[in-house]
């Protein structure tokens, strides 16, 4: 079966692919939850998260640096959050000028930027676990069964589909433009002109991406329309949750409200 270069899921053998859809989502983002709602600081609750997150990542039998090198993800998050050490007020920890300009980092700012990358980190990682352990269909038909709204699924499958299409057009036109351009025999030689033109050229295969890949996407969808849909994709109900699934979806959800019932006591004591 081909699988396409921007779909993330990777099948497996493992415990954590043959969970139910129903129960990772749910787990999912209970977790997420959790790590958001912990307190700054929560130094001990951040240890125990990224401890049921490795167990995760492990059983589902792909290597740690494969989540670890896709987290990086998380970066821009953390560089909005730089300015906190300097911006926020309280306990003076250091003091130094820059072109004269005093800069000073505080204790409470240093802690929150801290908090923010780790929490940005962990909850990247859990739902890359989720994207690369279950297909995308069975991810929009689990949030259908859990009543998510039928426009918001919608809006999910269109964008993810239609991802597809625009990044198949954009290999269209790479792949003309390769045909129709000649290579220097001297490897060391650039061919094209200024980088204003180059500029130019690829303003313009944009937008003829653009509108190559509108045109496609209005006929793809009117031979939706064709076929009867209405909005919503027909498929099979899912079964029932058996009664083992109901058990270990809400052992989770315990273990994590415990965690984060523990986080908010320990923010109290400090």
């Amino acid at each position: 079966m081909h699988i396409h270069f921007l779909d993330p899921y990777q099948p497996r053998q493992s415990l954590i692919h043959a969970m139910d859809g129903r129960v990772k989502l749910i787990l999912a983002v209970a977790f997420i939850l959790t790590t958001s709602l912990t307190p700054m600081g929560a130094w001990a609750a951040y240890i125990l998260l990224s401890a049921l997150l490795l167990s995760a990542e492990l059983l589902s039998d792909l290597p740690l640096g494969y989540y670890l090198r896709r987290a990086f993800l998380v970066l821009p998050f953390i560089l909005a959050a730089l300015p906190l050490p300097f911006t926020v007020p309280g306990q003076l920890l250091a003091e130094f000028a820059i072109g004269g300009i005093s800069l000073q980092i505080s204790t409470e700012g240093l802690i929150r930027l801290i908090s923010i990358a780790i929490k940005s980190w962990i909850s990247v990682q859990i739902a890359i676990l989720l994207t690369v352990s279950t297909p995308f269909p069975d991810l929009l038909q689990a949030m259908r069964s859990l009543r998510v709204p039928r426009l918001l699924v919608a809006v999910f499958a269109l964008m993810w589909r239609y991802l597809f299409v625009l990044v198949d057009e954009a290999l269209r036109l790479m792949r003309a433009r390769s045909a129709r351009s000649s290579q220097h025999p001297q490897g060391s030689y650039r061919s094209g002109r200024s980088i204003a033109w180059r500029a130019r050229v690829t303003g313009s295969m944009v937008g003829s991406l653009f509108l190559r890949a509108f045109e496609r996407s209005d006929r793809i969808y009117m031979a939706m329309l064709a076929r009867g849909y209405d909005g919503e994709v027909r498929t099979k109900p899912l079964p029932p949750l058996t009664r083992a699934q109901w058990v270990g979806t809400l052992i989770g959800i315990a273990l994590l409200l415990t965690i984060l019932i523990f986080a908010q006591f320990l923010s109290l004591l400090g």
